[in-house]
Order: structure tokens, then sequence, then C-alpha cells
């Protein structure tokens, strides 16, 4: 299959698609920042069963939100997801002694083989062979607990910790996608992925 830039519009109005493999999956509870390695996620209509993050609504964060904080809405962050590759490329740029894990910057999902992954559009679709599909709500910028996290949990090649600071430079542009589910079901290490760029709607096309 011809790799297509999925981040850009399609003005023919066909589906951009590409394909790629899940290399992980992680599930975070209540109370902790990393999330943990495990055999299969299940994925219900409202998020992922066992995750801090599944649920209808979430309440607004106090700063950095669309809404005042403590206000009830929708949960467009469900589940996250970031590219295999990205994971490597944020590590390398922190010149850390251990390369990170997904699980270890609270992602879901780890995929590799999908380019440009975390410049996804909102509306762009993940079927998964298992005949789950979620759905791109939004860019996962890097948060300031993060960067705390990842500084007092790891050492540079020199033996030191990385600066807070050094995590968000590093995952400015590359740090994933959150969203939600469309078709539930149960997503493994290993299945394959297939992703469809939202295309034109009929009306828009020439």
């Amino acid at each position: 299959m011809e790799q297509r830039k999925l981040s850009e519009c399609d003005e023919s109005g066909s589906s951009v698609m590409t394909q790629g493999r899940v290399v992980s999956v992680h599930v975070g509870a209540t109370g902790t920042l990393d999330k943990e390695a495990d055999q299969a996620l299940e994925m219900a209509i409202d998020g992922i069963v066992g995750d801090r993050h599944r649920g209808a609504t979430r309440k607004a964060w106090a700063t950095g939100d669309k809404q005042v904080g403590g206000t009830v809405r929708r949960n467009e962050r469900q589940w996250s997801a970031i590219a295999h590759e990205d994971v490597e490329k944020i590590s390398a740029a922190m010149s850390l002694a251990q390369p990170l894990t997904a699980g270890a910057i609270a992602v879901n999902l780890c995929i590799e083989g999908i380019p440009d992954f975390s410049r996804l559009p909102r509306g762009t679709t993940l079927s998964f062979e298992s005949g789950v599909v979620l759905m791109v709500e939004e860019y996962n910028p890097p948060c300031g607990d993060m960067a705390l996290h990842v500084s007092k949990n790891n050492v540079t090649t020199s033996g030191e910790s990385p600066p807070p600071p050094a995590f968000s430079e590093a995952a400015k542009f590359c740090r994933g996608l959150v969203g939600v589910v469309e078709v539930p079901g149960f997503i493994r290490p290993g299945d394959q992925v297939t992703v469809e760029a939202e295309p034109l709607p009929k009306w828009l096309r020439t």
C-alpha cells in the first residue's frame, strides 16, 4: 500500500489509509501516572475497562481546558496512543540511559508504522482486526506533571536526572493522540491497525 500523508486532506474526497501494528498496551489505575503493560485492552463504549480515564464525561481541569475548572464536560480522552518511533525519538532527544516506554508516560496504546502519527487530524479512525474502532479527537500535548514524573524516574547517559523541561521540549510535537471509542472490543499487542483519515464530505468535493 502506498504511504501517503494522513495529516494532509485528500481533496479528491477519497479516504487516505495506511496500516500499522500494536506494539504494546497499557492500563493505568487511579492514583498513579504510570500505566502498566497488559495482555489486552478491553475497550468499552465509554473507554478502557480498569483505566482511570474511562468515562463518558470528565471534569474540566483547573487551568488549560476549554471550560471553567470543574465543569462537567464530554470526555474526549477515553484513550491515548503514541507512535513507537516517537517514544524512541523522545528518549534519544533526552539522552536517557534507559529508553522510555509508552506506559511510563501514561499512554494506553503504542503503535508502529504510521507516519506522522501525532499529526493525524480529528475524525481519523483507527480500525483494529478485532473489530474495535477508535476515533481521534485531538493532539495530546505534554503536561507539567508528566515532565516532573519523567524527571524524577529517569537518568541521562551522564547519570543525572533530566531537568523537567526536557520532556516537554522533546515531546512537544510527538506526544501522541487522544480520542473516543466508536466500536468496543479487545485490542492486543501484535494486532494490525488500519488508520483512515477523514475524507472531505461529498458536498465539499469539486
